[in-house]
């Protein structure tokens, strides 16, 4: 496995979307054509699937020094219902688009730190979107929970909205990985949350951990994954650390970068976190991501139903994501959207009534096969291809996975890829093949956080 990490760890896009952000063709894009597929995806799709929202959040307490987020430093909450009105006044200028009134299926509050707001402005937000939908039969409602912030007040309110999910960023237990990246939380406080969520009715509990973070080392891993099994989590987020300083500057220099594990250590914290995690009863789906056989995400996985975007893993998939906030992307299927990324734009744009967005891609044909493709590698591990006539390149990009093969990553049939369990590791490195995009303009500069 060694010699497979030094081969193919490269720089390479995680794929929450297809074409990723740096390859968006901005030439084509405007706002209003933005709109007109909002339109088409609302028109196409509410009645029988609904449609999604995120909420981005964006303010923190402190700055954690691993985040390659967008976001807000600052304990001023007097900043909370200001936002929180611009959110609601940036969502009813999407309802001026629809034709009925919008179902919703999946709904995710993410951050920054979601629990930054108190349980009642969060409320009053949520009432606000809620009085204009009809909420779908068994809908997906989930949000991110900072463990020293959630209180048990945030857990109970928004599980009388319908909330039934909820993430909590554990990230690494060591208090020497915890002071490098600024993000002190005691176990404690963790398993405190853990059983509040879980007391008041929550059926999808999930820790987020990150390997390849400074000091880390297999010792620290296993600990912190034995410790996480005291917990026994429905489901976790196991994520490669995405080391971008030149995207994020001082934000991810808080620590020396050689106190950051080599590839070949980070590797093997991950294997030997999968193996453990598996011992303990928990399965991979997809990439990055484990949960027990009861779990929405598993079950969806074997279904063939598990769908990724710019919430990453889901259990049910709609056309229509509609992204509310600062910096927040939504994604009409036929087109991405991201709006401007300071709150000052943002709260500026929507109290003027325009849908804060300040730039997207339209997809084409090539772009929507493409897409469909590396959407069913990331999720399901394997794709057919039927429409390599209509896209040659696609044709040339099957013949380049004969290394791969060689390697053991990849069966290649006649029209058909199939990721095998050696390869589930370099599933980014499988779906690099065909993005299309990025073969044409490689780029010049590193964009992209290392595969492994």
């Amino acid at each position: 496995m060694n010699s497979l990490v030094d081969k193919y760890n490269i720089p390479g896009p995680r794929y929450t979307s297809y074409p990723t952000v740096p390859y968006w063709d901005e030439s084509s894009f405007s706002p209003e054509t933005y709109k007109e597929t909002v339109i088409r995806s609302f028109n196409e799709s509410n009645s029988e699937e609904g449609i999604s929202i995120y909420i981005h959040l964006p303010f923190c307490e402190a700055l954690c020094t691993f985040c390659a987020c967008h976001k807000r430093i600052t304990k001023q909450h007097s900043v909370e219902i200001p936002y929180l009105e611009s959110v609601l006044k940036e969502w009813n200028l999407y309802l001026k688009l629809f034709s009925e009134k919008p179902k919703l299926k999946e709904l995710h509050l993410g951050g920054g730190t979601p629990t930054f707001f108190s349980p009642a402005n969060l409320k009053t937000m949520l009432q606000g979107i809620f009085e204009t939908v009809e909420i779908a039969e068994d809908p997906e409602f989930s949000f991110e929970g900072h463990p020293n912030n959630t209180t048990r007040e945030h857990l109970q309110t928004l599980y009388d909205l319908g909330f039934r999910r909820v993430s909590f960023g554990v990230q690494d237990y060591d208090p020497k990985v915890q002071k490098a990246i600024n993000r002190i939380q005691s176990y404690e406080k963790v398993k405190e949350v853990t059983e509040f969520a879980r007391e008041i009715g929550y059926r999808g509990i999930s820790h987020d951990l990150v390997f390849g973070l400074p000091h880390q080392n297999w010792e620290v891993m296993e600990n912190t994954i034995r410790k996480t099994m005291e917990l026994k989590p429905d489901r976790l987020a196991f994520y490669s650390y995405a080391h971008v300083p030149w995207i994020k500057g001082v934000g991810q220099r808080g620590f020396d970068e050689n106190d950051l594990p080599s590839g070949d250590e980070k590797r093997r914290l991950y294997e030997n976190g999968k193996k453990l995690l598996e011992d303990l009863g928990y399965i991979e789906v997809g990439m990055d991501h484990f949960a027990l056989e009861h779990d929405d995400l598993y079950q969806s996985m074997k279904q063939g139903k598990l769908h990724r975007n710019f919430m990453g893993y889901t259990s049910s998939k709609t056309l229509l994501m509609v992204g509310l906030g600062m910096s927040a992307i939504s994604d009409s299927w036929y087109a991405f959207a991201q709006n401007v990324k300071t709150v000052e734009e943002y709260q500026k744009m929507v109290g003027e009534g325009e849908i804060p967005v300040v730039k997207g891609h339209i997809l084409n044909q090539e772009d929507l096969s493409v897409r469909r493709h590396i959407l069913n590698l990331m999720c399901q591990l394997e794709t057919e291809f039927t429409d390599t006539n209509s896209f040659p390149e696609l044709k040339n990009s099957l013949h380049m996975l004969s290394e791969m093969q060689n390697d053991g990553l990849v069966e290649v049939y006649d029209t058909r890829v199939k990721i095998t369990e050696k390869g589930r590791a370099f599933t980014r490195n499988v779906a690099m093949v065909f993005d299309l995009r990025m073969m044409r303009n490689k780029p010049e500069t590193r964009i992209f956080s290392m595969t492994i």
